[in-house]
């Protein structure tokens, strides 16, 4: 094994995790099992002890919500103690994430990785596990350095052991004009209908949801002394560069997951999903070097263009013939191949689903003018069993707006994601790329393959989507039955759930659980901490894993008596 090995470096970030979990120097000795801390208790918490200090946000952790917890179904004597521990305490809860936010975790730049891995192995470090670290994957198939995986393991001596998938890495600010906070200061702002949300760079997607898991977590702790199932925590830093390193870990390291039961994963509010479309994500590369017309060595004035080719427009005329007029339908022979139909049922569940669906409110919500289709069946079926072909950005030469400044470029790169369902296969499209390129003059632009995800099916018939399901339902809760009889994709974004859906292990998978953000990988991305309407703010996530984990363990049944 190969473990990142920097000492001094880490000491100084537990001293700092110290600071960043609201540490003893903060609290007075008597309240050392207290919330405002994320040290686990020794055993169930006394009535002083789960007193907090005085609120320093002023967070409601019942605010405007219309829906509420049956606490009829509620049987297990821990669960109101634990609700009213993370209602006692959720001040210091929303200032933890604050404090993660502040961190920034940059896949794509770099930009604070390592400080963040070895900030995640603090929080594990500071639940109680018994095993971490941060393992360094070394150079991925495709030729990149991964980032380092957070590995953790939690034994609590209990029967059931779950899988955790974590992710702490996060997009980059590509328009930072656009937002109404600094993306790293994780400010509280009203955005009706929600009297707070957290504004950030990963508030949504996905410290919010997972530091919601976290401090849930440690709430149990702290009333109980320990956790309803035992706990393997794995922590990526690639999940925006395709997954890289954390594929290259799980190959590599099958033996740190042996005895895992299930996965379950951070989700939202009202939705039950395991699976995942897939998703291949390449660059295309035009230079004059390659071509032999244009520039060879670097940019040169644009003014020359009079006399000199230009790789630039070469580079346009070839995107555009991977796609129709339209853009949304690719050209690339074979791409539609292989596609396994949808079954009756799961056409039927998105009809269902397409009945109730707004399309006008819906995009409006998603910030785009509207869909492709107007029809609800249809976009519905596009967004969960889609192929598509995107352009996710284009440089090359002058990337300033404004001004002038005239530049002939030598080397132009474009990013493109390729989402697919069953039966079709990354590498495939890949190829089948290569061929069209060179079947229409482009022999010399270059594919580079960023990575691939591949779609994986999953069944919801299993004690963890019971437990999610149940959660809702005593929430209050809204959601579409998943698809039990058999194996669905349909209910499933992009994320390397394949690893644990028969590639490496073969376990139950799900997500779900109560609160919600938006704007993931768009300016003024953020969690909702304030619950209103039928959503629930953070106080109510926290209390929602925490039924979850109990429902999956079997603690919370009713008495016989």
């Amino acid at each position: 094994m190969n473990y990142f090995n920097f000492k001094s470096k880490r000491n100084l970030l537990f001293l700092f995790l110290a600071w960043v979990l609201g540490a003893c120097s903060e609290q007075a000795p008597e309240d050392s099992a207290s919330g405002n801390s994320m040290t686990a208790g020794s055993g169930a918490a006394s009535g002083s002890a789960m007193a907090a200090r005085e609120p320093v946000l002023g967070i409601r952790p019942v605010a405007d919500e219309a829906v509420s917890i049956d606490m009829s179904r509620i049987h297990h004597p821990d669960l109101p103690q634990i609700f009213d521990y993370i209602d006692a305490n959720i001040d210091q809860h929303v200032m933890n994430l604050q404090r993660w936010i502040q961190q920034p975790s940059i896949s794509n730049t770099g930009e604070g990785i390592q400080e963040s891995a070895y900030m995640v192995e603090g929080f594990f470090d500071q639940l109680g596990c018994q095993t971490t670290e941060v393992y360094d994957v070394g150079v991925t198939e495709w030729g990149a350095q991964g980032n380092p995986v957070v590995y953790a393991n939690c034994d609590e001596g209990q029967e059931k052991t779950l899988v955790l998938y974590w992710m702490y890495d996060t997009m980059p600010i590509t328009q930072p004009d656009l937002w109404v906070a600094p993306p790293f200061e994780a400010r509280l702002i009203e955005q009706p209908p929600y009297e707070k949300v957290l504004i950030g760079r990963g508030a949504n997607n996905s410290k919010g949801p997972q530091m919601t898991q976290l401090n849930a977590l440690m709430s149990i702790k702290a009333i109980t002394g320990t956790l309803p199932v035992n706990l393997i925590i794995v922590a990526e830093g690639d999940e925006e560069r395709m997954s890289i390193g954390y594929r290259k870990f799980v190959r590599d390291h099958p033996e740190l997951f042996e005895g895992a039961d299930a996965m379950y994963r951070f989700g939202r509010q009202g939705s039950i999903s395991g699976s995942s479309e897939g998703s291949v994500f390449v660059e295309l590369i035009t230079s004059g070097e390659a071509w032999g017309r244009g520039p060879t060595y670097s940019n040169i004035h644009g003014g020359r263009k009079r006399a000199v080719d230009a790789p630039a427009w070469r580079h346009i005329q070839m995107l555009n013939t991977l796609i129709d007029e339209t853009g949304n339908r690719v050209m690339i022979d074979g791409f539609y191949d292989n596609i396994e139909p949808l079954s009756e049922l799961e056409e039927a569940r998105l009809r269902e689903a397409a009945a109730d669906m707004d399309l006008e409110a819906s995009a409006q919500r998603l910030g785009v003018a509207r869909y492709i289709s107007d029809d609800p069946y249809e976009v519905l079926k596009m967004s969960r069993y889609g192929q598509s072909m995107n352009l996710d950005g284009i440089w090359a030469g002058n990337m300033f707006e404004g001004g002038s400044g005239a530049i002939l470029p030598n080397r132009i790169v474009s990013k493109h994601n390729f989402r697919y369902v069953p039966n079709q296969d990354g590498m495939d499209i890949v190829n089948k790329l290569r061929s069209h390129l060179d079947s229409h003059g482009y022999e010399d632009v270059e594919i580079n393959v960023v990575g691939d995800v591949p779609w994986a099916k999953m069944r919801y018939d299993t004690d963890i989507a019971a437990a999610v399901m149940d959660t809702f339902d005593t929430f209050g809760i809204p959601y579409n039955d998943p698809i039990q009889e058999m194996e669905s994709i349909i209910a499933g974004p992009y994320w390397p759930a394949y690893l644990f859906a028969g590639d490496v292990m073969d376990i139950p998978i799900v997500g779900g659980n109560a609160g919600t953000g938006g704007n993931s990988h768009a300016a003024n991305e953020f969690f909702v901490i304030e619950g209103a309407g039928n959503v629930y703010g953070m106080a109510g996530g926290e209390k929602s894993v925490a039924l979850v984990l109990y429902n999956y363990a079997g603690l919370n049944e009713p008495s016989s008596d």
